[in-house]
């Protein structure tokens, strides 16, 4: 019987904290190769876990150091921070770059067939587009290795209002998300080895079990991969236009204006009244004759009120002689 305890999971707790694995039984050649296979992979972990506490080096260099033991053969690259330094030199550096750049134009629709034309040429593409009165918004993005070459052109488009760079360095984060997802792809290959040569249905259940976590983690791990890796290999370029802006006269204003502009209120005022004189005959007519009507049939000549209170006092007097 093969008895596991944390699985791939739990790796990088492990890493971090030099902790041992949980006890393992084993009753046959497969739980022994399973064993031995993840006890190796472990003690890659530990030995870089106690190097970088032993003797801690430059921010950048620990990471490869690190990635060469616990994901390589398992032996740790010893050296002084002068060759670990030449190990980082000698590593492409991954970096994220991000603009934002704000720009005044003539003519909004031109401006708007260059930064087509610009994406064209260098395979750029826009990954979302904002259409106003007066301006116009694009978050594009670019290939890092024609970054500069683009930015460089976008200037001749108008007159730049604002621009502003920013950089971030995932050189560590990139290499060692790499380095996770191919040790994880090799164990993975390895455990569908042990598959085939199990015997028992435990072995079967434990290996099929650590296959099930190994997949998992190399989901995860490899979508957190490409999405670093898409920002890396594209650069992010925020552009917003502005189109010419509107001239606004200042000049003082003629008493022939004035007497315009006061006659036109006036007549606005006359219309005004107009209208609520049309209202009170179209509506005020009518409803002050309905009034008219029920006074006469109520209290006029047919005065039905009068007669209807007359026969009430009437049965009232015939009852008080009876």
């Amino acid at each position: 019987m093969l008895i596991f305890g944390c699985g791939g999971r739990n790796e990088k707790a492990a890493l971090a904290s030099g902790g041992t694995r949980a006890v393992k039984t084993f009753s046959s050649s497969v739980g022994r190769a399973v064993y031995e296979e993840d006890a190796r992979q472990q003690a890659a972990f530990d030995m870089a876990a106690e190097a970088e506490m032993a003797a801690p080096m430059p921010a950048a260099a620990p990471m490869m150091s690190r990635q060469s033991a616990a994901y390589g053969d398992g032996r740790l690259l010893e050296g002084s921070d002068t060759s670990a330094a030449n190990e980082l030199n000698a590593v492409e550096r991954k970096l994220i770059q991000h603009a934002y750049i704000r720009i005044r134009v003539e003519n909004l629709d031109a401006a708007d067939v260059s930064v087509t034309d610009m994406l064209q040429k260098y395979d750029a593409y826009a990954a979302s587009t904002e259409v106003n009165e007066n301006s116009r918004s694009y978050s594009l993005r670019v290939p890092a290795s024609r970054y500069d070459a683009f930015l460089t052109e976008m200037n001749g488009m108008g007159r730049l209002l604002h621009r502003s760079e920013n950089t971030e360095d995932v050189t560590l984060r990139y290499y060692d998300l790499e380095g996770r997802l191919e040790t994880k792809k090799e164990l993975l290959k390895t455990f569908q080895s042990y598959l085939g040569r199990a015997r028992t249905i435990e072995e079967i259940l434990a290996v099929e079990a650590r296959i099930s976590e190994l997949q998992y983690d190399i989901e995860g791990t490899g979508m957190q991969f490409r999405n670093l890796a898409n920002r890396v290999d594209y650069a992010t370029i925020d552009l917003y236009l502005l189109g010419p802006v509107t001239v606004i006269s200042d000049r003082n204003v003629t008493f022939g204006e004035r007497l315009r502009q006061m006659f036109g209120n006036f007549g606005g005022f006359l219309s005004a009244v107009a209208v609520v004189i049309v209202g009170i005959v179209i509506y005020g007519i009518p409803v002050l004759l309905l009034v008219v009507f029920f006074f006469w049939l109520l209290f006029g000549r047919i005065g039905l009120f009068k007669k209807l209170w007359r026969l009430v006092r009437g049965k009232k007097q015939d009852a008080h002689s009876s």
